[in-house]
C-alpha cells in the first residue's frame, strides 16, 4: 500500500510539473491539470495496490516500469526547464538548452524525426523558436535513447526478468490473452515484432499527425509551452517505450521456448530411464 501511494504521488508530481514551473499558465488551466493529475494518481494507486493488475504490464518485473517512468519524468523536467529558461534563465537551464542544441543540430538532417518535429510548427514560427524546439527534441530524444540503453544493460547484466525469482507471464502481461488462439510463443514474437516496427515508425508518424491536427483545429502555441512539452515528450518516449516492450516480449518468448525444450528433454530422459 505504501509503495502504491508513493508511485501515485510521483505520477501526480510529474503531471503537474509543467503547469507548476512554466510561466503564463492560467488558473483554469492549472485546475484542469490538477484534475488530470488526481485521475492519474488514483489509477496508479489502484493498479499497484490491487493483488493482480489489469492495465500496467511487468508490474512484478522491475526495473521495467521504473526505467520508463524515470525516463518520462526526466524528459518532462528537462523540457520544462529549457522552456522556463527562455523567460528566467538559470545556469542549469542554459546548460540543458546547450546540450539540447548540440544533439538537435546533430540530428537535424532531411527526413529525420527532429527535422519533422520542426516542420510541424506553424508557418509564422520564428527561427529562434524553431531553434528552441529543436533543442527540446534533441534533449527528449537523448533521454529516450538512454532509457533504452539502461534497459538493455539491465536485461543483459541483471538476468531480467527472472532476477528476483520466477516470472509469471499472465500476471505481468494482463492485457495479453493466452486463450486468444495460436501458440503463445509465436504470438509473443509477433507482438514483439509489431511493437518494434511501430516504435520505429512513430517518430515519423507523430509529427505528421500533429501537423494534420493543427492545420484543422488550432496550431501549437509556442508561448506557455505546456502542450509543446507533452507533445515532444510523447514523441520521444512512446517509440522508445514500444521498443522496450518489444524487446521484453521477445525475451519472454525466448524464455518460454527454452523452458519448453528443457521440459521436453527431461521428459524424454525420464522415458529412456524407465
Amino acid at each position: 500500500m505504501t509503495g502504491a501511494l508513493v508511485r501515485a504521488l510521483l505520477v501526480m508530481m510529474m503531471v503537474v510539473l509543467p503547469a507548476a514551473l512554466l510561466p503564463g499558465i492560467g488558473a483554469d488551466a492549472r485546475q484542469i491539470v490538477v484534475l488530470f493529475a488526481l485521475i492519474a494518481a488514483v489509477l496508479t494507486f489502484v493498479e499497484y495496490s490491487a493483488a493482480y493488475p489489469s492495465l500496467i504490464e511487468f508490474r512484478y518485473a522491475p526495473p521495467f516500469n521504473r526505467i520508463r517512468f524515470l525516463s518520462l519524468f526526466v524528459s518532462v523536467l528537462m523540457l520544462t526547464v529549457i522552456l522556463r529558461g527562455q523567460v528566467t534563465p538559470t545556469t542549469f537551464s542554459l546548460l540543458a538548452e546547450a546540450v539540447g542544441h548540440v544533439i538537435g543540430r546533430a540530428m537535424d538532417f532531411p527526413y529525420s524525426p527532429v527535422r519533422l518535429v520542426t516542420l510541424m510548427l506553424p508557418t509564422d514560427t520564428t527561427l529562434a523558436q524553431i531553434a528552441v524546439v529543436r533543442a527540446l527534441a534533441g534533449m527528449s530524444y537523448i533521454v529516450s535513447l538512454l532509457m533504452l540503453t539502461v534497459f538493455v544493460v539491465a536485461l543483459r547484466l541483471g538476468a531480467w526478468p527472472t532476477r528476483n525469482g520466477s516470472f509469471n507471464v499472465w500476471v505481468n502481461l494482463p492485457t495479453f490473452d493466452p486463450t486468444a488462439g495460436g501458440d503463445v510463443v509465436e504470438r509473443l514474437e509477433r507482438d514483439a515484432r509489431f511493437n518494434i516496427a511501430l516504435g520505429f515508425l512513430l517518430p515519423f508518424l507523430i509529427p505528421a499527425g500533429v501537423r494534420l491536427v493543427t492545420e484543422t483545429v488550432s496550431p501549437i502555441a509556442f508561448s506557455g509551452g505546456q502542450t509543446l512539452v507533452w507533445v515532444i515528450a510523447a514523441w520521444a518516449f512512446l517509440p522508445a517505450s514500444l521498443f522496450m516492450r518489444g524487446i521484453a516480449m521477445w525475451r519472454i518468448a525466448r524464455m518460454i521456448r527454452v523452458q519448453r525444450a528443457a521440459n521436453l528433454a527431461e521428459a524424454e530422459g525420464g522415458l529412456h530411464a524407465a
